[in-house]
Order: structure tokens, then sequence, then C-alpha cells
């Protein structure tokens, strides 16, 4: 757990580094707390909004049509939120949506058969704990420099489940639990879906059984959800993985389970398993498009959501439709090739288990020091594609990977990967590359958790085949330094950043098209080439309508062999003030509002230039702001590295710059598609009617352009 913490501090030192352009200060909905964090189908809760900007918040966008909203008379910041009876269960994207703007998202969550509770303060201690029944979920806020106490009855054999939710809801608590019964202490918690901690136990006694939770720092006013459960509560099922286009059977693993249910040989915290089977398919249209479909948002991982979900085709399973369970849906990876099953013992490589390739299989560190070696042979010589799904699929192990051919001699270890830039953290431990094998020779590949560790949650699933190029296209709001929603004014600019992870060497253009744009708002296909980021910019008429909705974004790209792929482009949102986390949405949202005060504009929307030169392109500047005559700073919006300018400005009445864009020799040519950033100190005030309007920094990306690299001229040709 150490460990963990410090990979996340170092995360956070990398996101929060500061950027070569400064934030923009135009005022952008902040949502940084809603309480409480979830409610029950069928039912109305009072929620509290908190955030920055937010003065003139007058609606609630969900992302589920069944969850609506309404402002309660004389009540600053509390909307009234009614839950349709027919909305599944999960976690849900609430934004703020006013006069400046959509907000990010922050997370709701819907539960059947679980009655909400506000708390009831004071409740610090036994003389005024709170009393509540089983099957509720408490609405609790972290006491400064103190704890919260409930109290429940159970019977003698009944199994009982107490979740804290807080860090898979977006709070920044990092709870600690523990469970007593007159004075004696039966049992404690902390990490354990994520920082969130966790406690099943069955009750010794008839009797009175008591909840202590308290931040680990003892901070104040941090929201959790607190679930004491007799319900059926998954924990995991196995395979992880299933076949496009196939119907296979499962096994869910968990407590309180339904009629049907077997006791299973696995257990947790010396508390058995129960285990159900079921059959499950996948929707049709993930694999095409490298799609990831969830219920619940994976914020329980042991990885950030970003990380867990950026890097995976895949959907979740219901192991238990119509029970109800409190906690249930589960990742599963879809591939193309059939699964293949672990099979013990394979714990030396004089006893491995023989695959044949393509493979695609589920295995399981069984217990503590398992090690898990499998043989392959290849037909023909050449790279080879290997994969290690397990932070993705919530596994809980922290894998490595190992190949040794049949000298004895180590080829290569593979281990962690992923991209961070920005807010956008697409790092996790799950071992991936590209391993070269010789035919006829036979190799051995070991899979093992770094610290040795075992039992039902270490699973993973293992994939080796032949180079199929790939890759996984998303964006994230371009909001710097805190979270925010993707805000263009009317006239004006905003960029997404694009993050690509390229998978089995793909390196070609990638082409980004956006569908659904609302009237007056436009983009130009944008193409990335062979780099892992760049931007997408969306601009708007001076006289587009007020708008709020999801638009749509596609990526494009071409095999070797002439294949078109098309990818579903995936939406992230910074959700967390403090250290800059992200997680995925089911939308991507944007909001036009009022009107931007200047806007860079090119002459031409393409150019053309040979490597190892340069091209003058002519940039307009418009103002808007009467009598404003400030600079405007104009620098490169993340640049390829074969590609740079030298950061100018418009000074006094400049309306046109000429920017000479050096092309580097060897650059590949083909297309590629830029936008510069500009920055000025601008007269601003929120009341427009203000005399006083102090200069305020508004950054405002150009709008694109894409140059095309030709072949290089040779002499005598």
């Amino acid at each position: 757990m150490k460990l963990r913490l410090f990979a996340a501090v170092a995360g956070m030192v990398l996101l929060t580094a500061p950027l070569k352009s400064l934030p923009a200060e135009l005022p952008s909905v902040r949502f940084d707390r809603l309480t409480p964090l979830g409610a029950e189908a069928g039912t109305t809760v009072e929620v509290e909004i908190v955030g920055a900007d937010i003065e003139d918040v007058r609606s609630l966008w969900f992302d589920h049509p069944g969850l609506t909203a309404e402002p309660i008379p004389d009540r600053e910041r509390w909307f009234s939120v009614t839950i349709a009876a027919d909305v599944p269960q999960g976690t849900y994207d609430v934004r703020l949506s006013g006069r400046w703007g959509i907000s990010n998202p922050r997370l709701f969550a819907v539960s059947h058969g679980i009655r909400n509770v506000p708390e009831a303060e004071p409740n610090n201690d036994r003389t005024t704990i709170q009393k509540i029944d089983l099957n509720s979920a408490v609405g609790g806020m972290s006491d400064g420099n103190g704890q919260d106490l409930f109290q429940f009855e159970a019977s003698v054999g009944q199994r009982i489940v107490i979740d804290c939710q807080a860090g898979i809801l977006d709070s920044p608590m990092d709870a600690t639990m523990t469970l007593s019964c007159d004075g004696r202490l039966l049992a404690s918690s902390s990490d354990y879906h994520g920082r969130d901690p966790f406690i099943d136990f069955t009750a010794p006694q008839d009797g009175v059984f008591e909840v202590l939770v308290h931040d680990l720092s003892y901070r104040g006013g941090l929201p959790y959800r607190l679930l004491v459960t007799d319900r059926p509560y998954v924990e995991n099922v196995f395979p992880r993985a299933l076949q496009a286009g196939q119907t296979a059977e499962f096994t869910a693993l968990g407590r309180n389970f339904p009629e049907g249910a077997q006791p299973s040989s696995w257990t947790l915290a010396d508390q058995s398993l129960q285990q159900l089977r079921f059959t499950a398919s996948a929707p049709g249209d993930l694999l095409t498009e490298g799609r990831y479909r969830f219920f619940d948002h994976p914020s329980a991982h042991t990885v950030l959501p970003t990380a867990a979900t950026c890097t995976l085709t895949g959907f979740q399973v219901q192991p238990l439709p119509g029970a109800d369970p409190a906690f249930q849906p589960q990742t599963i990876l879809l591939t193309d090739s059939p699964v293949t099953l672990e099979s013990e013992p394979n714990d030396l490589r004089d006893q491995p288990q023989a695959l044949t390739l393509p493979v695609t299989l589920s295995g399981r560190f069984d217990r503590d020091r398992d090690a898990d070696w499998y043989a392959v042979e290849v037909d023909a010589s050449g790279q080879y594609a290997f994969d290690v799904y397990c932070e993705r699929i919530n596994g809980c192990a922290d894998p490595y990977l190992v190949v040794v051919d049949d000298q004895g001699n180590r080829v290569t270890e593979l281990d962690d990967f992923g991209h961070r830039i920005n807010a956008f953290d697409g790092h996790l431990r799950d071992p991936s590359g590209m391993i070269h094998l010789n035919e006829k020779r036979r190799y051995f590949v070991l899979v093992q958790d770094r610290y040795q560790r075992g039992g039902v949650r270490y699973q993973y699933v293992l994939t080796i085949h032949k180079p199929r190029p790939d890759f996984y296209p998303a964006v994230i709001h371009s909001q710097n330094p805190g979270p925010g929603g993707t805000n263009l004014w009317r006239g004006g600019t905003v960029y997404l950043d694009v993050v690509i992870h390229q998978k089995d060497g793909f390196n070609g253009e990638i082409t980004i098209t956006a569908n659904g744009l609302p009237q007056g708002v436009h983009s130009v296909p944008t193409v990335i080439n062979n780099n892992s980021r760049g931007t997408f910019v969306l601009w708007a008429d001076d006289d587009a309508p007020e708008f709020t909705g999801p638009i749509h974004l596609m990526a494009t790209g071409q095999r070797d062999d002439g294949e078109i792929i098309r990818r579903e482009v995936r939406s992230y949102s910074r959700v967390d003030s403090q250290n800059g986390t992200s997680q995925p949405t089911r939308q991507l949202l944007v909001a036009v509002r009022e009107s931007a005060p200047y806007r860079l504009m090119w002459n031409h929307s393409d150019a053309e230039c040979e490597p190892g030169k340069a091209v003058d392109l002519k940039l307009k500047l418009l103002r808007r702001e009467q009598n404003w005559t400030d600079d405007v700073t104009v620098q490169a919006l993340a640049f390829p590295g074969n590609f740079s300018m030298t950061s100018t400005k418009f000074s006094g009445d400049q309306t046109e710059l000429i920017i000479p864009l050096s092309v580097q020799n060897g650059t590949r040519p083909g297309r590629y598609t830029l936008a510069l950033l500009g920055q000025a100190q601008v007269p601003f005030n929120k009341d427009s009617a203000a005399a006083d309007r102090p200069k305020t920094l508004v950054s405002l990306p150009s709008q694109p352009f894409t140059i095309v690299v030709k072949e290089p001229v040779r002499e005598g040709s």
C-alpha cells in the first residue's frame, strides 16, 4: 500500500507540473462537491452543490434521462433530484449548467433496495451514536478531528457487508472503518476498493453492532456513502475475457447469493465465498469500434479510472440480474480469439501449461508466491505482441512478464506502460509490449505478481498474438489546472487535448472528426501523425445559439495492408481540483455561452512544406473589445517535436502576423494538424454593467490548420 501511495504522489508531481501556457481566467463552472453522493431508484432527494463560478447555475445535467433535478426555491445551491424507478443501479455523471457553461462531472450512485438515510449529527461517540437499519445507505460527511458512529442490529449467523464508498464516488476522503460489538473490536479496514474500506462479517451473536468511520488524516467536510446490507454482493467473476460474438459461462463469487448458489473453495478474510454460474454475451459493436461500456465507473480499482479504461476494449457484466446486489458490475475483456483457462499446476518452468497462438488466457494467482508458467512455440520468426490485463480488469495484482528461451536464457521482461499527459494519467502496472521470437524454438513465459501476492482477487488475462497495429484515442478538456467543462464562447475557440496510445506498432496517421455539432459550431478533420498527443479545436460563430449537449468524436486510421480502422474517441474529464486526476465519461459535453474577446484565424486552412525548410503562414487577429489594444502573445500549442516556431505577439492595432513555421529534416511526409495559443490581458467583469473591469488573462487557441509535409525534392530528379 505504501508503494501505491508513492506512485500516486509521483504521478501527482508529474500531472501538476506547470505548463508552458498559463491558465485562462474567464469564468468556467467548477464542480467540487455533491452531497449526498447517491440515492435509491424511485425516490427524490435534496442535494447540495459546492464549486466555483456557480452563482448562475440553474440546472443539473445527468448522463441518464431518468435522473432529473429542479432548483429548491430560496435555498441557494440546493436541488431536488428525482430518480425514476427504472434507472439501473450504477454510477452516473452529474454536471452543473449555468451562465458560465457546463462543469466537470461528479459521480452520483443509484441503488435498488437500499434505503437512503441522512447522517444525523452529533454522532461522535457512543452517547450520541446514530441508529440505522440494515439495507441502508447513510449520506455522511467526515468530521474534522472527529469520527462518525453508527449502530445496527443483526442476528447470529447473519452475513453483513459494510461498504464505505468515498473514493469510488469522487470524494477525496481516505476513509478508515472499524466494527465492534460490546466494546470488542471485530474487524477493521482501510484500503479495499481503491482507498475505500470494506468489511464482510458474519454476526457471531444476536446483538447491536457499531461502525466507526473517519478520514485517515481526520480532515472534515468530505462526503461518503456508507452501505450496510445483507443483500447479494458480488466480489468478482471468472473468467475475465470473452470472444466477440460468443456466449460463455461465467462463475460469480460473492456473498448472500440467491437460491441456486453453491459454496466455493475460496475465502476472503476467513469468510467463505459462494459461487453462482451465469451466461453472458458481449454487445455487438464494441470490438469493431474499440469501445468500453460500463454501468459503474471503474473507480474501485487499484489504479486511477483513466488508466483502468483508456487501453481496454470490453464491457461490464451484471452477474445477478434482478437480485439488486449492492456491488455488481464486473469488467470483461473482449477479444477476437477463443478464451483459454489457466490450468494448475503450472508453478515451475519444467511444468508449464502449453499454449497455442494466438491465445487469450484467463488466469489467477491462486495463492501467495504463485508463479504461472506457460510454454509457446511460433510458426514464424518475428515480433509478437504480449499483454497482461490485470489492473484494467480490477485484478488487484502488480504483474510482470518474463520470457525465457529453451536454453534457459532470459529473452526480456515486460512491465508498466501508459501515457501521463497533464491531467490524463493512463499509466498502469500491466505489462505490454512486443517481443521477437524465432521459429522452431520453444519459449517459456512467466507471469507473476511483483510482490508475490495471491488469492481470489488476483486475476489477470494474458494475450499473445502476431502484431495487429491499432490505437486507442482519447480526449480530455484543456481547462488547466483544475476541473472544468468544454465551454465555447461565441466567436471564440476551445481545444481538447488528444491522447493516443499506439498498439502493436501502429505509427500511421489518425484523423479525428466530430459528429453532432450544434448550429454555429465548427471543426475540421484533425490529423495526428505518429504521435501520442495532439489538439482538437472547436470554434463558434459570433451568433451561435446557446447550447449544452453531447458531441461525438471518431478516429480513423489505416493499417499497412490498407485496412481501415475506426475507433470511438473516448472522453475523459478532470474531477479533482487538488491533484488533477481524471476519469472516463459516457458523454463528451460542449456548452456555447457568451462572447469571446478575440479570435485568431488563419488566412488559409492548409499549407505545404518540405522537411528541412520553413513556410510563412499569415495569422489574423480579430479584437472584439472596444479600445482594447493590449498585446496578444502567440506560441505553439502542443506541437509535435519536428515542428517549431518562435513565440511572437500582436501589438497595438496590429491585426496580421507572419508566422514562420519550421519543419525539421527527417520529418515523415504526410498531414499534420496544428494550432497556436494566444494569450492576452483583457478587461473583464462578470457584471457586464460594472464600470470596473480588471485585466484578466484570456488564453484561446487559434483555429486549426493542416500542413502537408511533402517528399523532399532530390537533386537531379
